[in-house]
């Protein structure tokens, strides 16, 4: 994969640097930088959702749930106050597997999208 392509991706961890790699290495450098335009406008950066999560305590708790499209559990922690806190603190522990889950999906729609436009 083209060095240049990953340095459009900013704030990479290396585990989804390296997921990103696997899953479109078999592709040419059009596809490749078509993937990348179209996945980085969908992906969530992990320190987004920890700055969310902290917002959790001091007003609107589950922003980080409506960013990473789980609607329900945002609902349910903005009426229980992040379930007593309690889920808002096992988020500020897990966030950066909450991006990463969501951005693995983000990727996965972002291929299925380039194989409907170019079947």
């Amino acid at each position: 994969m083209n060095p240049n392509l990953m340095m459009m991706l900013a704030n990479l961890e290396a585990e989804e640097a390296m997921f990103i790699q696997n899953l479109i290495k078999d592709y040419s450098e059009d596809q490749q930088k078509t993937f990348v335009m179209m996945y980085q406008n969908k992906r969530r950066d992990s320190t987004l959702i920890l700055v969310t999560t902290v917002i959790g305590f001091f007003g609107f708790a589950g922003i980080q749930r409506f960013l990473t499209d789980q609607i329900g559990m945002g609902i349910l922690y903005f009426f229980t106050g992040g379930l007593c806190f309690i889920g808002t603190i096992v988020d500020l522990v897990n966030y950066k597997s909450l991006a990463f889950e969501y951005n693995q999906k983000a990727a996965y729609e972002t291929l299925q999208l380039m194989k409907t436009w170019n079947p």
